[in-house]
């Protein structure tokens, strides 16, 4: 597997847990967990961010890493 490919897959793993604790702030009705749930989802997209810059970084280093 190559680097590429890993951070497509770990860009779409933190994509799909950000998601996910959305969706739970959205459907319970305990105002901590609410809280909770959006405090991870917000370190999940800011986990995002800082992966899609690393991954711009390498598609520049490293053109081959590129998809086709």
């Amino acid at each position: 597997m190559t680097v590429g490919t890993q951070m497509q897959k770990a860009m779409a793993t933190v994509q799909s847990a950000a998601a996910t604790m959305k969706t739970f702030a959205l459907e319970t009705q305990d105002q901590q967990a609410k809280q909770t749930f959006q405090s991870l989802a917000k370190t999940f997209d800011d986990a995002l961010k800082t992966l899609e810059g690393r991954n711009q970084y390498v598609l520049k280093q490293e053109p081959q890493y590129r998809q086709q």
